[in-house]
């Protein structure tokens, strides 16, 4: 089998690069860590993490997330989808650096939240339309608060605007329990949190007729949030019942055909992820676990430097002394990232990815696109000039024989 680095490039992956990537984490049995980012300093500590670590890595934002990155005091209805831009544009221009594959996603999308996901999607035509390539490698449609036949419906109208452009479609059925983002399901009947193999194959029935670039959220008892291990009862096994039942409706000569995603993994036992991943899953999310990581960075920086942090100068060794090299966000959101890479890389390693993509020293600059070759205006004159002459003259030659 080719190494991945041979058939895969660094920086953000789209269209048949990523499908390649999703295929070898399939093949290979690891997943990919996706992590909600809210910022460039977000962002940042998990391509750092990705780059230590020698692993592709999935960044991606939610509703949430892009109203943040756009700026809170905004409150035009497209902030969320600008915010979302702006964080994929960060993205392209730095991903390159850190010599690793990035997939840019975006999270749950709910129903209300649509004007959301189009802006995006309008944002990717544009690119797509310039560049040859959409501007994020993915989005999620997250309709498991509607009906199994709406749900799917409405996935089946977005994803054959998507595939023209080579855009992975993420779905959820079943619902993940718990609160993010402003979904709440945390009174949400305990049925409901388990997938059943023939909700799965309705989804990879109507999907793979559009094409093969989708991959399935089939809840197995996921709570979004923070619990102790064995709080939550997962049944990932459920999830190889689904990859079979698949398997002998469509006659597939894969033992695992479907593109299968974990959410609310906070708080479940490292043989639980294993599991998951050994039926499937090459994708899981990564959020709550990742903020701690953050704000932990920077209440260690502030319990550690309390004395330098009291005003602009004085402290310890002085009265005199300034502070400054203290209070600069640049020293304490560092800690901040520091501490958000480490919990990423502890994500990669129990989810296998560590050391699937060795690093590309060699990879840099900004991956803002290659903008198509195009005729000019004045070319594309001479160039009808050109053919009214030559059709002229055709004319003429038929006109003489007749």
């Amino acid at each position: 089998m080719a190494s991945i680095t041979d058939i895969v490039p660094p920086g953000v992956v789209t269209g048949d690069n990523l499908l390649k990537l999703l295929e070898h984490a399939r093949a290979n049995s690891y997943a990919i860590p996706a992590v909600n980012c809210t910022s460039s300093s977000t962002v940042n500590s998990c391509l750092e993490a990705a780059a230590k670590n020698n692993s592709p890595v999935i960044i991606q934002v939610s509703n949430g997330g892009g109203a943040f990155m756009v700026g809170k005091s905004i409150k035009e209805a497209s902030s969320a989808a600008a915010g979302s831009v702006a964080l994929a544009y960060h993205v392209r221009a730095v991903a390159k650096y850190y010599g690793v594959p990035v997939v840019l996603h975006s999270d749950h999308c709910a129903k209300k939240l649509l004007p959301w996901f189009d802006g995006m999607l309008e944002a990717d035509e544009e690119y797509f339309a310039k560049f040859g390539e959409p501007l994020f490698s993915s989005h999620m449609l997250d309709l498991s608060e509607e009906s199994d036949e709406e749900n799917i419906d409405i996935c089946v109208k977005y994803f054959k605007k998507m595939a023209p452009m080579k855009i992975w479609l993420e779905m959820e059925i079943g619902i993940t329990g718990g609160e993010e983002d402003g979904v709440n399901n945390e009174d949400v009947d305990p049925e409901k949190l388990y997938t059943t193999p023939e909700q799965v194959y309705s989804v990879y029935e109507a999907l793979s007729k559009i094409g093969p670039m989708f991959s399935i959220a089939a809840a197995f008892g996921n709570v979004h949030g923070v619990y102790k291990p064995g709080n939550v009862k997962l049944s990932p096994e459920r999830l190889l019942t689904h990859q079979q039942y698949t398997k002998e409706k469509i006659g597939s000569d894969l033992e695992r055909p479907i593109f299968l995603v974990m959410h609310g993994g906070s708080g479940s036992t490292d043989d639980e992820i294993k599991l998951a991943v050994k039926n499937g899953v090459i994708k899981m999310n990564i959020d709550t676990d990742t903020q701690w990581a953050y704000w932990d960075g920077t209440r260690k920086f502030v319990k550690d430097k309390e004395a330098y942090l009291q005003g602009q100068i004085g402290n310890p060794e002085g009265d005199e002394k300034p502070n400054k090299k203290y209070y600069d966000p640049r020293a304490w959101i560092r800690k901040a990232e520091e501490s958000m890479c480490e919990r990423v890389a502890g994500s990669m390693a129990r989810l296998g990815s560590v050391g699937q993509y060795p690093r590309n020293t060699e990879s840099k600059g900004a991956q803002l696109g290659i903008e198509k070759k195009t005729l000019s205006p004045t070319a594309l004159v001479s160039v009808g000039f050109a053919a009214g002459l030559v059709g002229s003259f055709i004319i003429g030659a038929f006109s003489k024989k007749k």
